[in-house]
């Protein structure tokens, strides 16, 4: 779903799939395209995702900001965009500048930032003139001057002739010049050497094997900056993988995400039936169930925590399996936890329609009877 919202002044084009109780990923594009740059990679994320988007200031359909801009001014631009949305923390992927903007904001908003994805960036993107000159030909002779240029770096001949590439071409000409060039000038003056390395958040690096303007030799560097980043090559691919080499990059940060820590299953449940019920189980446990506890964390929730299906999906199809099989507590304690997941009575209401021909009328009706007492109860 797109819309605009007033980010720090600046009308800016904004859109937001997924289920709303996810985990929030935010993803920022390169300089000369959109929020569209991204729509491969938002559609498989929005599966077990909030997929947050946006146009940076003077790209795509987002208004040209008055004056010079920073990566750092970017960066506030994104954690203004996180704070329309209402989301407290998200992993933050980036490419190219947009991969500088998640550096700044993962270095200047710690607690915010779950993990940082760097695509095809670099902690500076040097000679500074070379910035500063493309900024004065966009201005002097507009979008057409470089685009011949821009492109070839960006992706490969077959790819450009496509009409997917066409299109490409079309969405950097209609990029108003001076958006572009205060973007550049921002570039041009960009340096994170300092601050990157005080990242701490789990990050991985991904870039094109052949990618001309962040080659793999500044992939190698920004991953040895930041403490434990992992670095991922998508072969054959140039600066912007995403579009030719779209399943590649996808299943490079699906992989990434997939949560393989021992507490990953405990933070998915707290997510869902909230932290006071979920601790207040953990305090009551004894020697006879402390183990079991432990157990559904690891094994029940673990699978919670994946990211193929989204927390609507999962929490519809328990409350379906629950309803059919029976488990009455367990139904009622999950369809109270509708109000995290984002499954609407409506969804229950038409899953009960599959219930009563799969597993019987009486299980549906009774199912029905304590769906209806646990959204009365529920807050």
């Amino acid at each position: 779903m797109s819309s605009f919202i007033d980010v720090r002044g600046i009308a800016t084009h904004l859109a937001v799939d997924g289920p709303p109780g996810a985990p929030a990923i935010l993803l920022v594009h390169s300089l000369g395209s959109s929020l569209r740059l991204w729509d491969a990679q938002a559609e498989a994320l929005a599966r077990g995702h909030r997929v947050v988007r946006f146009d940076l200031r003077g790209q795509g359909l987002t208004e040209v900001g008055a004056g010079p801009c920073t990566i750092e001014d970017l960066a506030d631009d994104a954690l203004a965009v996180l704070d329309a949305c209402g989301i407290a923390a998200a992993h933050v992927c980036g490419v190219s500048i947009g991969g500088m903007v998640a550096q700044a904001v993962a270095a200047r908003a710690p607690t915010r930032v779950r993990s940082v994805i760097l695509c095809d960036t670099a902690l500076a993107l040097p000679p500074p003139e070379m910035w500063r000159q493309r900024a004065a030909l966009v201005r002097a002779e507009g979008m057409a001057a470089i685009a011949d240029a821009v492109l070839a770096r960006w992706v490969p001949a077959d790819y450009l002739a496509s009409p997917a590439g066409r299109g490409l071409r079309q969405q950097l000409l209609r990029t108003p010049a001076e958006g572009y060039a205060a973007l550049a000038e921002a570039l041009a003056v960009a340096d994170l050497s300092r601050t990157t390395p005080q990242i701490r958040a789990p990050a991985l690096v991904l870039v094109g094997e052949h990618d001309p303007s962040t080659p793999v030799a500044a992939a190698e560097a920004l991953r040895d900056a930041v403490p434990g980043a992992r670095l991922t090559v998508i072969p054959g691919a140039l600066h912007v993988p995403m579009l030719d080499r779209p399943a590649e990059v996808t299943a490079a940060i699906l992989d990434f995400l997939t949560p393989r820590d021992a507490d990953a299953g405990l933070r998915a449940r707290r997510e869902v039936f909230g932290a006071e019920y979920v601790d207040r189980a953990a305090a009551g446990a004894g020697d006879l169930d402390r183990d079991f506890q432990a157990f559904i964390n690891q094994a029940a929730w673990g699978v919670w925590a994946r990211p193929h299906f989204d927390r609507r999906t999962r929490s519809i199809v328990t409350i379906a399996l629950l309803a059919a099989l029976g488990r009455h507590n367990e139904l009622a304690l999950h369809c109270r936890a509708t109000r995290r997941t984002g499954a609407s009575p409506a969804d229950l209401s038409e899953l009960m329609l599959h219930v009563a021909v799969y597993a019987g009328v009486p299980a549906a009706n009774s199912a029905l009877r304590i769906a209806k007492q646990a959204l009365e109860d529920s807050p």
